[in-house]
């Protein structure tokens, strides 16, 4: 019979643990959480010191029922929940429901799940940590007020069916605001100039590339501009005027931290975060490899430490010397510089065994197991190599007082590239035989190649860029970005075209009514600040009840001033001059999830409904037909000819009613300006009376 009782959260990790420990212990799973605050009510006692409710979740009774019952059995607990504040927080429940009070009761954490690491975590047994699970009761707290007091707001002012979170509604926002910056996007002019130079017993011209007047840098911002400075070269010498030789060094990267496996993931692998945390599970569990059975092939993904344990520094340090060379192998790692706390109990997300290189276990992993495993061994080994070394050579040739520059460089010692490298990367940077140029190298002018360019706006948001502004902003945690960004797509908040994020019109309105009924919900720092004060909890220094207490009366306030602002609102059908097909009734204007549209008032005996597009009181341009309102087929919003597919006229940002005085194209409003649609033509206009935009 069993002596003793090891309870881990999921059941994928119950058969591998088993493994590891024999017959004497039993492992079993509660599933993730057992309690939690009820769904039908607010789940705390704010007159009562904001102390918490928390029932039996639905469906988890015979799991807690059979877990009663093997505790009876057992002479020692051992609590093996994940090694986060979520983690301590479900141990902390399982004491509580299983009544383990009086009992030998130890909390155990791996942060990899392999055979030593189990073992040792046996050796090493502590008790709960109640600052973290205050910690994870603040944040839980303060997520369900937020949504349990917002939500219905949102529900009587739009529709049901509705949400708002606490790091949800700032991600929102910061994204909305993005879209807003593009949006009232000027483009600028400017041109470039190259000088395509011959070298004597060189095919291939040297290009230059025009820098300025003298040592002073020259911005060209027109066509006029490059007219005189061409002018000024016409049958000017060109001769080398300095030639440096240096050496640059690239840093061989850190290990994964949850937030860089995300982005490194979109952009190699093209994984959603959601997806990339999935898998990245799956590994962290363990995968069925030939002749070894189970194992836990990387470390815990939720984290953001770049710490490596001083095991897997000299594992890695033998395995890379042994394959590669000693030259390879770093006696430092590159360092995390930052001021903002992280959980340094974890490790930086690494293989258990860097011996168990992808080519080893390939065939036991499906495609996307692989490819992901793949992108964190390389990554892993890189960072335990050595720096990679350039020799760099940059040139500066005059032309009648005006300055040209060449850089190149060469990859001398490949060192941690040779592992992991950007697809774009070459060993070679700029012009292959820059290197031999010298202060007398004769040079002859072939041709110049002046190019127009206009600035551009700033790039909508990634789920990987997202995630890293949220990081940045010390926004939200490594367990909580990928379903933020879930979520807020799947409300339709947020449409994903390619790899983009774009706001839909549901987004825009949920925005707003955040922004003027609950700015301090959707603030940046106030948000950040309140991560900050949830750290403090973790550390101890900070009673959590102080946190939510400070944070809940203010909250209540700005809801019950929104109530009552509200109920002034009459929210009405907007009736509309199209009648109905079917009955002649003049339609009205709804607003259903994937926006509005029109029906019939006549509901139920009249059922038909049409999409609704909104017209802008702006002419096509192509066919003098009306521009209205249009949809992509994901929802994102555009401007389009209402005689679509007769005429393909559209554009992103809303067209005004006033024409281009330059030449007479049309004009788009963005921001409190007018800007013609034609880039060449390049005219802006201050709007006088701002026109209303959708």
């Amino acid at each position: 019979m069993a002596k003793y009782l090891v309870i881990v959260e999921s059941p994928a990790k119950v058969k591998t643990i088993k493994k590891f420990l024999g017959t004497n212990y039993e492992v079993l799973a509660s599933n993730g959480h057992v309690r939690d605050m009820p769904k039908s009510q607010l789940g705390f006692d704010a007159e009562n010191n904001y102390e918490p409710k928390y029932i039996t979740i639905r469906g988890k009774g015979d799991i807690l029922a059979k877990l009663r019952k093997e505790v009876k059995k057992a002479d020692k607990i051992y609590l093996a929940t994940d090694p986060d504040r979520e983690g301590e927080a479900i141990s902390w429940h399982l004491y509580i429901a299983l009544k383990l009070e009086g009992k030998k009761v130890y909390r155990i954490t791996f942060n990899e799940i392999t055979k030593n690491a189990v073992k040792e975590s046996l050796k090493n047994p502590r008790e709960i940590d109640m600052s973290l699970v205050d910690a994870q009761q603040a944040r839980r707290m303060l997520d369900r007020m937020v949504g349990y007091r917002i939500s219905p707001l949102l529900w009587a002012k739009i529709k049901r069916g509705l949400s708002a979170g606490r790091v949800q509604s700032v991600a929102l926002r910061i994204i909305c605001d993005r879209e807003e910056e593009i949006n009232a996007f000027i483009p600028e002019e400017y041109w470039t100039l190259d000088a395509a130079l011959k070298i004597k017993g060189e095919k291939k011209p040297l290009i230059a590339k025009y820098y300025g007047k003298g040592d002073k840098k020259t911005e060209i911002t027109s066509k006029e501009e490059m007219d005189t400075i061409l002018s000024e070269l016409d049958n000017a010498a060109f001769a080398v005027a300095d030639v440096k030789k240096g050496e640059r060094t690239k840093k061989a990267p850190l290990p994964f931290t949850t937030s860089t496996l995300q982005q490194e993931a979109s952009k190699n692998l093209n994984f959603s975060t959601q997806k990339t945390m999935r898998i990245a599970q799956q590994l962290y569990e363990g995968v069925e490899l030939k002749g070894q059975g189970t194992v836990g092939l990387i470390t815990y993904l939720r984290t953001d430490s770049t710490r490596v344990s001083d095991e897997a520094v000299i594992a890695s340090k033998e395995y890379i010397s042994t394959n590669y060379g000693e030259q390879y192998a770093a006696d430092t790692a590159t360092e995390k510089k930052n001021g903002k706390k992280i959980q340094d109990a974890h490790e930086a997300i690494r293989p258990t065994d860097i011996a168990n290189t992808p080519a080893a276990v390939k065939e036991s992993l499906s495609r996307e197991q692989f490819r992901l495993y793949q992108l964190i061994w390389k990554r892993f080994a890189a960072s335990r190599m050595t720096n990679a070394n350039y020799e760099t050579t940059s040139v500066k040739i005059d032309a009648n007082g005006h300055r040209f520059t060449v850089a190149a460089s060469k990859l001398v010692f490949d060192g941690f590239m040779s592992v992991y490298k950007d697809d774009d990367e070459d060993k070679t940077e700029g012009n292959t035989f820059v290197k031999a140029i010298t202060n007398d190298t004769q040079l002859t002018l072939d041709c110049f190649d002046s190019k127009q360019h206009f600035t551009q706006p700033p790039a909508h948001y990634t789920e990987a860029s997202l995630v890293r502004s949220l990081e940045e902003l010390g926004i939200g945690r490594p367990s909580t970005y990928a379903p933020t960004i879930t979520t807020i797509i799947a409300r339709r908040y947020v449409i994903k075209e390619d790899k983009n994020l774009y706001m839909s019109e549901l987004g825009e309105v949920v925005n707003n009514m955040m922004k003027d009924a609950f700015p301090s919900i959707v603030d940046v720092n106030f948000t950040a600040n309140l991560e900050a004060l949830l750290d403090k909890v973790e550390e101890g220094t900070i009673d959590w009840k102080t946190v939510v207490s400070n944070f809940y009366p203010d909250l209540e306030k700005a809801v019950q001033k929104a109530e009552k602002e509200l109920d002034e609102v009459e929210i009405a059908d907007e009736v509309s001059d199209e009648l109905c097909d079917v009955c002649g009734k003049n339609m009205v204007i709804k607003y259903g999830p994937h926006g509005k549209f029109l029906a019939c008032p006549g509901f139920p005996e009249c059922r038909f409904t049409k999409p609704y597009f909104e017209k802008i009181g702006v002419s096509c341009p192509k066919c003098g037909k009306e521009i209205v309102i249009r949809k992509t087929k994901k929802g994102r919003k555009y401007y389009g000819c209402e005689a679509v597919p007769d005429c393909d006229f559209m554009v992103w940002q809303r067209p005004s009613t006033q024409k281009c005085e330059r030449c007479g194209g049309v004009m788009l409003i963005k921001g409190n300006k007018l800007v013609c649609a034609d880039e060449q033509c390049g005219y802006v206009k201050k709007i006088e009376e701002r026109q209303q935009e959708a």
